[in-house]
């Protein structure tokens, strides 16, 4: 008997994954804001391992759709998609954010 998926589950999965990516990258742009580069690059990585699941979530039901499991496209799905890809985005731009703060605050520590 084959497995019967549960679409709006998954697409769930992408948005949480992916929104939980998002705000961890801000999380560690604060702390980067702060200072703290250490703390700041764990969340980092964190972010990028929500990110992860979200993508293995989203490949899989591409797969499913290209092997000919048939499921309807929504709204929700169209959601997702879009949510997912803009936390790519802002994850790739807080990680160039980042090594700039830590030249400013490098620069700001010799001037004091």
């Amino acid at each position: 008997m084959a497995e019967i998926r549960n679409v709006e589950m998954e697409i769930f999965e992408i948005i949480s994954n992916g929104g939980n990516a998002k705000s961890t990258a801000y999380e560690a742009l604060a702390k980067a804001h702060e200072g703290k580069f250490d703390e700041s690059e764990e969340m980092i990585k964190t972010a990028h391992d929500e990110l992860n699941k979200a993508h293995k979530t989203q490949t899989s039901l591409i797969q499913a759709e290209i092997n000919g499991e048939e499921f309807e496209k929504s709204l929700l799905m169209i959601h997702a998609q879009d949510h997912l890809m803009t936390s790519i985005s802002e994850i790739s731009l807080i990680e160039q954010m980042i090594p700039m703060l830590k030249r400013i605050h490098a620069l700001e520590s010799q001037s004091n």
